[in-house]
């Protein structure tokens, strides 16, 4: 009887071990992060900092799986995606997320950080932060801004040098969908095109557009190089982004999980665009090595004597959050 017992009371507890092993394991959850870059990018960078740092505060019960190089869709598609739920974290260019919330084109205006020292502050100051989380959640449903990060600055290229603002007259340039832009850009003589990041490449190469415009890495692991050899460091705008999560997620999550997410997507606004930056400097690099031609040397000052009287105009006709970002940004020294 005694020899009975002490089986039954074993497989008891290897019961009681193996119905709380499942019950942990039910306890781990996947969540989709998406993205339209390559692995190796600005954007995976963030993903690698936040998905870390959310399996190390959960402990291991909320894990992230990146969904890279617009599996998902393109960005337009993304936030559409994440506001319906079907996606729960996403990273998304401020320029696009325009297309939800005009007032994040303040994010495009063209000079507004000075330089890199400029824009990994602004991105990393928590006042910046929470004022572009009051605009998302004063003018969008659906969706919250949680962190933001960057792909460094936006650079023209094509198949000739843009060594001064008037070599850009009448070239039809590529510019994401953004009120900003297309006034900009026009302002510098230039006629603006939309279309997917996904059709440039194409586009180029066929010549239904003169330049692209983007960051020196997006320009290397897209091979863009191949349709427009000529890279001209403009460093006309931040190639800034925002991280998102869909409000369907933020609202099945508990007080504790909704911390550990915050504590990641703070990480990645204070560690991603430091990273980034050095990305875009390993990029040209590579770059240079294969055979790309930088132009390093282009006069900014035609550029910035017509961007500087929009600073101001257009953040307070995109409204009041926008001309409150702006003013945050230019206060940081």
């Amino acid at each position: 009887m005694r020899y009975q017992t002490r089986i039954t009371s074993l497989l008891g507890c290897l019961a009681a071990i193996v119905l709380a092993g499942a019950a942990g394991a039910q306890e781990v959850k996947h969540y989709r992060f998406a993205h339209d870059q390559q692995l190796n990018s600005g954007y995976s960078i963030a993903y690698d900092i936040f998905s870390a740092k959310l399996k190390e505060l959960s402990k291991g019960t909320m894990l992230v799986d990146q969904y890279p190089g617009a599996q998902l869709g393109q960005e337009p598609q993304l936030l559409q995606l994440v506001r319906s739920g079907d996606i729960d974290f996403a990273i998304v260019s401020s320029a696009n997320t325009s297309t939800i919330s005009p007032q994040a084109g303040v994010m495009s205006l063209h000079y507004l950080f000075r330089n890199e020292d400029h824009n990994i502050k602004a991105l990393g100051d928590q006042k910046v932060f929470e004022a572009i989380r009051d605009m998302i959640d004063g003018t969008v449903q659906g969706i919250h801004a949680i962190g933001l990060g960057t792909q460094g600055f936006r650079h023209m290229y094509g198949k000739r040098e843009v060594r001064k603002v008037e070599d850009l007259k009448g070239y039809k340039v590529r510019v994401q969908a953004t009120a900003t832009e297309d006034t900009m850009f026009a302002a510098y003589g230039a006629q603006t095109v939309h279309m997917p990041f996904g059709s440039v490449y194409t586009s180029l190469q066929t010549g239904v557009m003169d330049f692209g415009e983007n960051a020196v890495n997006v320009y290397l692991i897209n091979r863009h190089y191949e349709v427009a050899p000529v890279l001209s460091m403009t460093e006309h705008e931040a190639n800034n982004a925002i991280l998102w999560i869909s409000d369907k997620l933020w609202q099945n999550l508990n007080a504790e999980q909704r911390a550990w997410v915050q504590a990641a997507a703070r990480d990645v606004s204070t560690q991603e665009p430091k990273r980034a930056f050095e990305l875009e400097k390993a990029a040209a690099a590579k770059l240079e090595k294969i055979g790309v031609k930088i132009v390093y040397d282009v006069d900014k000052t035609g550029f910035q004597k017509i961007a500087d009287p929009y600073l101001d105009k257009l953040a307070k006709d995109l409204g009041p959050h926008a001309d409150k970002i702006k003013d945050l940004i230019k206060a940081i020294n």
